[in-house]
């Protein structure tokens, strides 16, 4: 994967309101975990930092003066719930051959066996353990062909070398839903029609109850 590398700075001032400060400054204010070290409190570009995080599971580099720079991948981002910006943003400390546990995207491809079935996805993601320098970017199942019943579980993706499952195999990433079948349109208006007259005729006097109403 690829190693994506961002300027950041160490920030001493912590609280609501110095979170306020840094975002005024369209910055996000960020912690590093990890390694039984103390966490650091950093500060990153807002824009640079969502541009990267467009890609899973990413791995930083953040240069914070430093020759080597901090390795890092990100565990949990806050976002504004309306606008969608950057909030915050935890981050893991990591090694070159350390290995870690991720969530690690799957997407599908192909198309399900006709008759309007549907793909419910158990899992959007799939546990893994990875070394944190070659975490994969996503994982892609083929859902060709695949009828009614049909569940692809998580032993059933292939992983790269170095990679392995953190969750059991028979776990199900997806599953394929018959289609719901709904009557035909002529019979739910006969039934309807049939409903209707037979209220009619439960609503309407009997033929000697017309002719006192007459009389």
């Amino acid at each position: 994967m690829a190693e994506v590398k961002l300027a950041a700075e160490t920030r001493t001032d912590f609280g609501k309101g110095a979170a306020r400060r840094i975002r005024r400054d369209n910055k996000v204010p960020g912690v590093i975990y990890g390694h039984g070290a103390e966490p650091k409190h950093v500060a990153l570009d807002g824009h640079s930092l969502m541009m990267a995080l467009k890609t899973p599971n990413v791995l930083l580099r953040l240069d914070l003066g430093g020759k080597q720079g901090e390795l890092v991948i990100p565990k949990e981002v806050q976002r504004d719930p309306l606008k969608g910006f950057l909030v915050h943003a935890d981050f893991l400390a990591v090694k070159k051959g350390e290995k870690v546990t991720v969530d690690v995207p799957v997407h599908t491809e192909g198309e399900l066996a006709p008759g309007g079935n549907l793909l419910e996805h158990m899992l959007n993601a799939l546990p893994v353990e990875a070394e944190a320098t070659h975490i994969p970017e996503g994982f892609t199942v083929s859902i060709e062909g695949l009828e009614a019943g049909h569940t692809i579980r998580a032993g059933d993706v292939e992983l790269p070398r170095g990679t392995s499952l953190a969750v059991d195999e028979s776990t199900a990433i997806l599953q394929v839903v018959a289609a719901q079948t709904e009557p035909p349109a002529e019979e739910e208006e006969e039934e309807e029609e049939a409903a209707e007259a037979g209220a009619a005729a439960e609503g309407a006097p009997a033929e000697g109850e017309e002719a006192a109403e007459e009389s």
